[in-house]
């Protein structure tokens, strides 16, 4: 299955420089290119790309606002899945756009190999949680102030095993590393994980993070 993407960024050199090194991959077809978030909405209506590449800073619509929208306008786990590109992994914007819904955070200066796994695990329906990225989560919880107790009213839906991998989410382990400190298959932890999305009303495991975090599931250090 060939996985289409679109690339949104205003500077042309990265457009195509991306381009390229996505179009030297066998399973990844580039299908359009945005200058900035109003045409990568509009592109993402037509085109029906299976992820968007978005950069943050644009002028006119940002990429915030684009994947906020393209995000809403998704039918259920269906449609296109928003991989932000930054130049940095402080970018102030980076958190907003987790919690609009993009389904992970890429740098600029990725290699090519890293650009082109990025994209096939958004495609696959993963969050692409960096490290950087928890560090980024944590910092702005703990500038916010998270909860001094934890909301538990939140996830009564949950079973104990399902909290648990939850938390282990929102720490950004991926699904081998959950199974591995659980000891269970890793076919487990996804049957768990798409519980878990379902219950919650949540679209993926890094809206699961970002919900784990506001709720007091987890906390910065804890």
């Amino acid at each position: 299955m060939t996985i289409r993407v679109l690339i949104a960024d205003d500077q042309l050199m990265v457009r195509e420089g991306f381009s390229v090194l996505l179009g030297a991959q066998s399973d990844i077809e580039v299908v359009g290119e945005a200058a900035d978030g109003r045409e990568a909405v509009g592109q993402v209506a037509s085109l029906r790309p299976d992820v968007v590449l978005m950069d943050i800073r644009m002028p006119g619509m940002n990429g915030l606002e684009a994947t906020r929208r393209i995000v809403q306008e998704r039918p259920d786990d269906d449609g296109a899945r928003v991989l932000i590109l930054t130049t940095f992994d402080l970018d102030e914007y980076v958190f907003e756009a987790l919690r609009a819904g993009a389904s992970g955070f890429l740098l600029k200066d990725a290699s090519a190999r890293q650009l082109a796994d990025a994209v096939r695990v958004v495609a696959a329906g993963e969050a692409l949680l960096a490290p950087t990225v928890t560090k980024r989560l944590l910092a702005e919880f703990t500038r916010l102030g998270a909860p001094r107790a934890p909301r538990m009213d939140r996830i009564e839906v949950l079973t104990e095993r399902e909290t648990e991998v939850l938390a282990l989410i929102a720490q950004g382990l991926s699904n081998g590393e959950i199974a591995t400190r659980l000891m269970v298959t890793e076919a487990t932890v996804k049957t768990h994980v798409s519980r878990i999305l379902v219950k919650l009303g949540l679209r993926d495991r890094t809206q699961a993070a970002v919900f784990a975090y506001e709720i007091g599931l987890v906390t910065p250090g804890g």
